[in-house]
């Protein structure tokens, strides 16, 4: 199982790329818990929950430094999402790239 945090604004674009993430991962067989939180609630999924690894959404990459300061102990890989995979909901190219990072 591998757990994927998705950092972003939290709007319905976000619902919707997790969603076709979640697509991709049941055609590839592969057992993840994918989830979307806003920038103020990642704190605390960081303490309480197992994370695989971190994608930022294109809007938040500012919150790079920040995240990768607080989860360096914990030796999570963080990315940002790719803008052009981003603009396509390209749920497929996404959870590939997140899962060669773990």
């Amino acid at each position: 199982m591998k757990t994927i945090m998705l950092v972003c604004a939290a709007g319905v674009s976000t619902g919707l790329l997790v969603s076709n993430m979640q697509k991709a991962a049941k055609e590839k067989d592969v057992e993840t818990d994918i989830f979307a939180v806003s920038p103020n609630e990642a704190d605390g999924y960081l303490s309480t929950k197992e994370i695989d690894i971190v994608l930022l959404g294109p809007q938040v990459k500012f919150l790079k430094d920040q995240l990768k300061e607080k989860i360096s102990s914990k030796n999570i890989p963080i990315e940002i999402i790719d803008m052009r995979d981003f603009e396509h909901m390209d749920g497929a190219a996404i959870l590939d790239r997140a899962l060669k990072l773990v």
